[in-house]
C-alpha cells in the first residue's frame, strides 16, 4: 500500500510488476483517504456526461459496502 497525500493505495502495487502492468500509477485502483472514504480511479465510464472536470470519485465506506452486499459478495 502506498500513502500519497492522504490517501492509501488498496489495489495495484503501481510498480509494473507481476500482473499489474501499468506502472505509471495510472491504471484503475481504490484508495482509501485518511478520513475513511474511498477514492475510485479509472476509465470514465460513458454511459451518462459527468459534469466538466470530475475524474475521481469520493465514497463513504457505506455506500461501498452496500454495493458489496447488493451484489452477494
Amino acid at each position: 500500500m502506498t500513502d500519497t497525500t492522504g490517501l492509501t493505495r488498496l489495489t495495484g502495487s503501481g510498480d509494473g510488476d507481476g500482473d499489474d502492468k501499468c506502472g505509471q500509477g495510472d491504471c484503475p485502483n481504490v484508495y482509501r483517504t485518511d478520513r475513511g472514504t474511498f477514492v475510485v480511479q479509472g476509465n470514465q465510464f460513458t454511459g451518462f456526461k459527468p459534469p466538466e472536470g470530475e475524474g475521481l470519485v469520493e465514497i463513504p465506506e457505506d455506500v461501498l459496502k452496500e454495493a458489496i452486499r447488493a451484489l452477494g459478495w
